[in-house]
């Protein structure tokens, strides 16, 4: 038996958490590394028991089961096609099995896995996964494990990201609290096609193939983005572009703050501009049940000493109120903040916003390297705007407009719009403080267009 792995593979096999996602892009070599780690822990424990689902036996027949019939040698296990289970000869037995409906699982609800598996996890329902955890048990003292693998996309996208993706960074095991009060551990490891030398050596025109796909599935099969949902009206959105680790602002960049005020949630955005036009989304506050002067307050301790440009609003907060006599705006300045109207167009606003989302592609004067690039950069601190910008989707009625719900994902994203609808600055060079910028999308010289020909500049 060849059992040649790569090193993602290998930190799949070795994960010590008890849930462990192993996945992203197509040809990352996930089924292959469920099929070895399940061969080399029935060995190492005799009489253990694992199971491994895909939703329908014809899945399973054309996929797992074909290529361990080619993986296992028949001097240690044999294959039984009727009831699909390897029985190996220190008494081991690996299950395949599917679960097509919610009521499927209820056919495992005596059964008992030292370690169970989901091939494609975003093909199933969480029911199903939470469900069959349950099953996961046995007095034999050997390691107890839940292991998938998957690409992004399928029904389940949303509640794997959940769990897996956005608990913190990957390859790191992340210690989760149940609603029980309980903890779980829990690591995603990526694998994309370039961790995969086997396919690219044996099969070097499968990303051109991937290449011919539409941009959605280009993203989650090539790039292994987790940042797609049906309908997404940010497709622009990825995070190994627009997501950046925090660092010192520089003091001579201009800053700006965007807000957008409701009792139900007080959500604001910090933003600081380079030289480059490039805005940074730096801090925010996301808060719910403040008062207008609790909010104002609240924006004050934030705001520190830094001095900021503008503080963006939309132009309601104007209003006056029928019982007090005072606008909103009026309340923020009598605690010393001056807000400045941004427009509440909501269309031309969500179109801004895709403006600086937009991926450029740039060659880097030192390397000569062609890299993507964004005008606008979060730092991942910001987490609020980076797991609701993706989840933002087309308004049904109207696909040129966000839809507005669900209703807690808007506020942060409609203060992003402020911003991107208002008139903005870049800050001066300190090398030459005659030369500014006073629109970003003036100067876009040095930058090539995503889509087109990259050219030498």
């Amino acid at each position: 038996m060849d059992l040649t792995i790569t090193k993602k593979q290998q930190l799949f096999i070795n994960s010590p958490a008890f849930e462990t996602l192993f996945g992203g892009a197509a040809g990352g070599g996930k089924s292959y590394g469920q099929l070895v780690d399940s061969f080399l822990y029935a060995l190492k424990y005799p009489k253990s028991k694992q199971i491994i689902f895909r939703r329908t036996f014809p899945d399973l027949e054309k996929t797992l089961v074909r290529v361990s019939l080619e993986l296992y040698p028949k001097s240690v296990a044999q294959y039984n096609s009727s009831k699909h289970t390897w029985t190996f000869k220190n008494g081991s037995i690996i299950d395949f099995g599917y679960i097509d409906s919610e009521k499927d699982v209820y056919q495992y609800q005596s059964a008992e896995y030292d370690v169970i598996r989901f091939d494609e996890l975003t093909h199933f329902t969480e029911y199903m996964y939470t469900y069959m955890i349950s099953r996961c048990r046995g007095a034999n003292g050997y390691p107890k494990a839940i292991k998938s693998s998957t690409n992004p996309g399928g029904i389940g996208h949303t509640w794997v990201k959940k769990r897996f993706i956005d608990i913190g960074v990957p390859n790191e095991v992340h210690e989760c609290e149940l609603d029980s009060g309980s903890t779980v551990t829990r690591i995603f490891i990526p694998s994309l096609i370039a961790d995969n030398p086997f396919i690219l050596n044996n099969d070097p025109d499968y990303i051109k193939r991937l290449d011919n796909l539409s941009e959605k599935d280009q993203k989650a099969l090539k790039y292994g983005d987790w940042d797609i949902y049906d309908g997404q009206y940010f497709n622009e959105f990825a995070r190994r572009i627009h997501v950046c680790k925090p660092f010192a602002i520089p003091e001579h960049w201009n800053k700006y703050i965007s807000m957008d005020y409701g009792l139900d949630k007080f959500a604001v955005l910090f933003f600081a501009i380079d030289e480059k036009g490039t805005a940074y989304i730096y801090n925010y506050i996301h808060k719910e049940n403040l008062i207008v002067s609790e909010a104002a307050q609240t924006l004050k301790s934030y705001m520190r000493k830094d001095k900021f440009r503008d503080i963006y609003a939309p132009s309601d907060l104007w209003g006056r109120n029928r019982d007090t006599g005072k606008s909103t705006y009026e309340i923020f300045l009598d605690n010393g903040i001056s807000l400045t109207q941004a427009s509440r167009d909501r269309i031309p606003g969500w179109l801004a916003v895709k403006e600086w989302l937009k991926v450029l592609k740039v060659r880097d004067e030192q390397t000569g390297q062609v890299k993507e690039i964004s005008h606008l950069v979060i730092f991942d601190t910001v987490e609020p705007l980076i797991e609701y910008l993706p989840q933002i989707q087309h308004d049904e009625k109207n696909p040129n407009d966000c839809a507005i719900e669900p209703h807690e994902l808007t506020h942060i994203c409609d203060a992003l719009r402020y911003f991107c609808i208002s008139r903005t600055n870049a800050a001066r060079p300190i090398v030459n403080k005659e030369d500014t910028f006073t629109d970003i999308f003036k100067d876009t010289s040095h930058y090539v267009d995503y889509g087109e020909e990259i050219k030498v500049i």
